[in-house]
């Protein structure tokens, strides 16, 4: 297996970690590491957000996206690129997710975190999450959330946890409000919008329940209880993650005809260029990309 990674912005630990990570001999028994950069790194500057560093990450994935869709790579790992300097370029995408689907052409495209299980106490089950909205002001998350996109969200889930070998993936999803409405006391989404989503995926063939009061029903699937768990907004998804998995957790783009991970942080300009950056989740992702690309061989 042939992995593409992704330098992202190249004033950030995006350059370090990608080449870090081709050197590791984990990454290396796998599959086969190629490194995507800049053609040039004309304006951009260690550190320092810019133009020409959002610019040359674009171009770089670009790049990279058309080798996999030609078939010249098998999947694509990414490291960190940074949105204000997407913005300071003048492209219109938030970051990876929506810039992936554009590319793809597909229209369906969630963001999932994956971390492998860990022993011993303060361990954790293999955990998985997906979103339902991603980059967008917490007031506008309940205009956003539909029983059909939630639905939709919940299949995808299902469907992803199927290729990495989860025969019958149990997936539960977190309520919207606190004590998941409390039956309508609390707010009306829950029984209104998640609930029948729950229905239409069990009516699908999967496995989903919820939904569940978001303060413990990531709890019970650390613990085991369930394979995944569909959050309906960024932080309500990420903050478990990164509490118990991170530097480990890896993103994946699902819903794309090509297979893409990426790690669970961001660009880190404050230590770029000081060779100190942990490339754990990079490692991380390359190695799920390669896992990925056997199964759907």
């Amino acid at each position: 297996m042939r992995v593409g990674i992704t330098v992202g912005d190249p004033a950030g630990i995006g350059p370090e970690i990608a080449e870090k990570a081709r050197q590791d001999a984990r990454v290396q028994a796998v599959c086969e590491p190629v490194i995507y950069g800049p053609a040039s790194l004309a304006g951009v500057r260690a550190g320092e957000e810019s133009a020409a560093g959002g610019r040359a990450a674009y171009d770089t994935l670009v790049r990279a996206v058309d080798a996999a869709r030609r078939g010249e790579i098998d999947a694509i790992a990414t490291a960190p690129l940074s949105k204000r300097a997407f913005a300071l370029a003048g492209l219109p995408w938030k970051g990876h997710t929506d810039l992936l689907a554009h590319l793809c052409g597909v229209e369906h495209v969630r963001m999932l975190f994956y971390a492998a299980g860990t022993e011993g106490a303060g361990g954790h089950a293999p955990l998985c999450v997906t979103l339902v909205t991603v980059h967008v002001p917490l007031a506008e998350v309940p205009r956003l959330i539909s029983t059909p996109e939630v639905t939709r969200t919940i299949v995808m889930t299902a469907d992803w946890l199927r290729v990495l070998g989860t025969t019958a993936p149990r997936v539960a999803l977190a309520g919207l409000n606190p004590h998941a409405g409390e039956a309508g006391l609390l707010g009306h989404e829950d029984e209104d919008v998640l609930r029948p989503a729950v229905a239409e995926a069990r009516g699908q063939g999967v496995d989903a329940s919820g939904p569940w009061p978001a303060d413990t029903v990531f709890v019970r699937a650390a613990r085991g209880e369930f394979d995944a768990v569909v959050a309906c907004y960024h932080d309500q998804g990420l903050i478990p993650v990164k509490l118990l998995a991170f530097g480990d957790a890896v993103n994946v783009t699902i819903g794309l005809p090509i297979i893409r991970t990426s790690v669970d942080h961001g660009t880190a300009f404050d230590i770029a260029g000081r060779d100190i950056a942990d490339p754990g989740s990079m490692i991380a992702a390359v190695r799920l990309a390669a896992r990925l690309a056997e199964a759907r061989a």
